[in-house]
């Protein structure tokens, strides 16, 4: 059992919570608790490394879990898991992922476009929206934060394991929307977003909250599309504006 913070295994976690670059150096990321390690029985992906506690290792619930993970428990003192741990509370349980990005499909009909969204509870958010909506991916344009990032990964719910998400510059991503509708997200300026013909190939771009769109974003979209809002709201939070154009994509595609 590891009971040093030192040891070299705690450390080289540690780093993937913390370290973009590392993350993606290693080509991992970490996810945490026992609802993860159901999402990754679920869809068949066996961890790189798993770490728990003794208490979780030895609940019979768990031992069925491991099994079906096909992986054997790296067993760790309390005080690890906490050092290993991006959560205040630490799991009982985390385990060291591949990155494997699904493909965007070769004809997708619904994608979000994401600029500059910096904030990783957002990130998470969408993708786990998108993943719901059934968006065919979320792209993820410069300056946007790490999909991998623990924050947004626990936010994501298993979503950024189902989901096809890619990280592009400008240039790629107009290959990759070339024949659809790009819509740009904007407040009070554009389409009223329930009168949008969502049944065509179409892309939702949303822009940073703090700075809204660059000038990139803006050359790619082919269509403004708005939400309306009473009294003096300016605007909508990124993920909750992503969420309802993408809900009224979905309403329009079921009809």
């Amino acid at each position: 059992m590891i009971t040093s913070r030192t040891n070299p295994q705690v450390k080289y976690v540690r780093r993937l919570q913390t370290d973009r670059r590392f993350r993606h150096d290693e080509s991992g990321f970490v996810v945490e608790g026992t609802r993860w390690m159901g999402e990754l029985a679920r869809d068949g992906v066996t961890p790189r490394a798993l770490y728990a506690i003794p208490a979780w290792a030895e609940a019979e619930e768990n031992s069925e879990l491991l099994a079906t993970l096909g992986v054997d428990a790296v067993l760790v003192d309390e005080a690890v898991m906490k050092a290993m741990s991006a959560t205040e509370t630490a799991p009982g349980v985390l385990a060291v992922l591949p990155v494997t990005p699904r493909p965007l499909p070769a004809e997708p009909t619904l994608l979000v476009i994401l600029d500059g969204v910096n904030n990783p509870g957002n990130l998470g958010t969408i993708l786990r929206t998108a993943a719901a909506a059934g968006a065919d991916g979320v792209i993820l344009g410069p300056e946007s934060v790490d999909p991998y990032n623990p924050k947004v990964v626990r936010g994501s719910m298993g979503a950024v394991l189902r989901l096809p998400v890619l990280a592009a510059n400008w240039e790629v991503i107009h290959r990759l929307v070339t024949g659809m509708a790009v819509w740009l997200a904007a407040a009070g300026d554009g389409t009223i977003y329930s009168e949008v013909d969502w049944r065509q190939p179409s892309a939702i771009l949303i822009g940073s909250e703090a700075r809204g769109a660059g000038a990139q974003a803006e050359r790619l979209a082919t269509g403004r599309v708005s939400i309306p809002m009473h009294d003096e709201t300016e605007s909508l939070n990124a993920a909750m504006a992503t969420g309802i154009l993408l809900y009224e994509a979905a309403r329009q595609r079921t009809k």
